[in-house]
């Protein structure tokens, strides 16, 4: 069960509700012979929506071919990358509304039904990933939270709202390909990534102002490794999308993004991890001569820059846990504060509390547009 609610009224959606939930989860996994299936599956009854869900997370066949081959075909939630919530060359789905009502932190990745093949050898590993029907994130719409629309320089919610972008779903024609190449050198841990597919958000724009998922490549390499007592990560992506010179107006330029972390135990049961993370836009130049508001309003900065903050404290032999996690960017001039606290009260119960804080200067900045969507929320969990 899951309960969340506004600290600030939004005027726009007029309800106090974000979360209000009771969700049953049912998994099953067994062998046929040398093959594994597993499913896993919620059903819940969505307050907020007034709606009544089924989310299929897994359902999937695993099987090896030789000594040196592994292959997962199905519904799977897949991940990669050394970002701590944050994701440069992890293209695979996000369920952003999940993640900003409360909702459990593993409803953040959502599922998709694809192929992954692992290949194994003694110096180097490779996964690719073939996702035959485009899987889009969950992205804000306009119906749970708000948003600013840049194109209208006001904030818009459901129905006239509501984003309805263009859809992709030819299958095997409008595809997504992930792959990375990695290994483990001493003890360091090393990897280079590939993506070919589209934005997972809604970006482009016709010239009839429909939204579409662009056409988008990644490439990029990390870096993981222990320092000074620590773990130390950095992670590389290029973004190259269908805009080579950054001056059409209805597609996002490309991107150079960086992320540079590190995490460390203080002292027993307490740890503590940064990361700064970089966003810096190419074809700048292109970008402001083409920008819709003549005197360059809302116009995102060439750089943004990000820093967060991940503090955890353990107690009662670990059934108590204190957490907060922080976003903020001094370019933007904006925030994100999620502090929860976690208490498991015996093998079966769990009880969480925790808030979803936005604020900033700005109210067209990535974090600063969701002001009136701060929250707090509780969730009762029973696990047999």
């Amino acid at each position: 069960m899951a309960a969340g609610g506004r600290i600030h009224r939004d005027p726009l959606l007029g309800r106090d509700m974000t979360l209000g939930e009771g969700r049953a989860r049912v998994e099953m996994s067994d062998y046929l012979g040398d093959l594994r299936w597993s499913l896993k599956t919620d059903l819940y009854a969505d307050g907020v929506e007034d709606k009544q869900r089924l989310d299929l997370r897994e359902a999937l066949i695993d099987f090896q071919v030789g000594q040196n081959m592994d292959v997962r075909l199905g519904q799977q939630v897949l991940t990669w990358g050394t970002g701590d919530m944050l994701f440069l060359n992890d293209l695979f789905a996000k369920d952003w509304q999940s993640y900003f009502s409360g909702r459990d932190d593993e409803y953040l990745k959502a599922p998709a039904t694809s192929a992954k093949v692992s290949y194994f050898t003694e110096s180097v590993n490779l996964d690719l990933v073939w996702t035959p029907e485009f899987q889009p994130d969950r992205y804000i719409r306009g119906d749970r939270f708000s948003y600013f629309s840049a194109m209208s320089g006001t904030q818009m919610a459901a129905p006239e709202g509501r984003i309805r972008p263009q859809s992709r779903d030819r299958w095997g024609r409008e595809s997504q390909w992930a792959a990375r190449l990695y290994g483990t050198h001493e003890a360091t841990e090393w990897a280079l990534y590939a993506y070919r597919g589209y934005w997972t958000q809604p970006l482009g724009m016709t010239t009839t102002g429909d939204a579409f998922f662009p056409r988008l490549d990644v490439y990029g390499a990390s870096l993981r490794t222990p320092f000074k007592g620590g773990i130390a990560n950095a992670e590389l992506a290029w973004y190259e999308g269908s805009d080579s010179a950054g001056d059409h107006p209805g597609l996002p330029n490309d991107q150079l993004r960086f992320l540079l972390g590190y995490d460390r135990e203080l002292r027993p049961n307490f740890n503590a991890a940064v990361q700064y993370y970089l966003e810096w836009t190419q074809d700048y130049s292109g970008l402001k001569s083409t920008w819709p508001v003549a005197d360059g309003r809302y116009r995102p900065d060439e750089y943004r820059h990000l820093l967060t903050l991940r503090l955890t404290q353990r107690l009662r032999q670990d059934n108590l846990t204190l957490s907060l996690f922080s976003y903020w960017s001094p370019s933007d001039r904006d925030y994100y504060l999620r502090p929860s606290v976690n208490y498991r009260v015996d093998d079966h119960w769990t009880l969480t509390l925790g808030g979803n804080l936005f604020g900033g200067k700005k109210s067209h900045t990535f974090f600063g547009q969701f002001e009136d969507a701060s929250n707090l929320y509780a969730r009762l969990r029973y696990s047999y």
